[in-house]
């Protein structure tokens, strides 16, 4: 059988820096996808946007999340969000994120958390039981060679001393998108004789991961 496997080589990482206009959404089809209205939103496949502000008992599920936009039509896109039988209704806004690509990235690992959990067992219990819990998303743990002067790496480094949440995207060669948002926890420096200066990157992720 011929191998399907996807190669690491052209993966991108990127950064949060900016925000666009806001679009209104007007209309939600919940389902996975969730399909949104916004009228001429001018959004492209592979946009990230941040939703809010839409109601009903379980909008969390899509307010704050930035989320690749896929299937885009003149006034609607869809998010992979799976809002089966949820209650959400629009309005609310959909907005842009803009992202500066962090250069020289040679390895990463991560996505690595796990749900907690937790013990239910009880007197009619004749073994230990157990539900699943909210799931932690882990960290991203990247490599890179050091640039001072890249953008990406700027913005990194600011996160890191500010210690302020900040939106990334993964785009993988065979244009998967995936976002979170994280903190960056480490950027640390290393170097040696006949050695570039190299820099380790821990990201804290907090919420959802999506696309994955």
């Amino acid at each position: 059988m011929t191998s399907t496997a996807i190669s690491a080589q052209g993966t991108d990482i990127s950064i949060g820096t900016g925000t666009g206009a806001a679009k209104t959404i007007s209309a939600i089809s919940l389902g996975n996808p969730t399909i949104i209205t916004a009228t001429t939103h001018g959004l492209t496949n592979g946009d990230v946007v941040t939703l809010a502000g839409l109601t009903g008992v379980d909008a969390a599920v899509l307010n704050g999340q930035a989320v690749s936009v896929r299937n885009v039509t003149t006034n609607t896109f869809a998010v992979y969000i799976d809002t089966t039988g949820k209650t959400i209704t629009a309005a609310g806004t959909a907005t842009s994120v803009s992202f500066t690509s962090i250069a020289n990235v040679r390895s990463f690992s991560g996505f690595d958390g796990t749900a907690s959990e937790i013990d239910v067992t009880n007197f009619a219990s004749v073994a230990k039981e157990f539900v699943l819990g909210l799931v932690d998303s882990g960290m991203l743990t990247f490599e890179l060679d050091y640039d001072s002067d890249n953008s990406g790496h700027i913005a990194l480094r600011a996160k890191q001393v500010s210690g302020s949440l900040s939106g990334f995207k993964m785009t993988l060669p065979d244009a998967t998108v995936i976002t979170f948002n994280a903190y960056v926890k480490k950027f640390s420096l290393a170097g040696g004789v006949d050695a570039v200066i190299r820099t380790s990157v821990d990201l804290r992720i907090t919420g959802a991961i999506t696309g994955l």
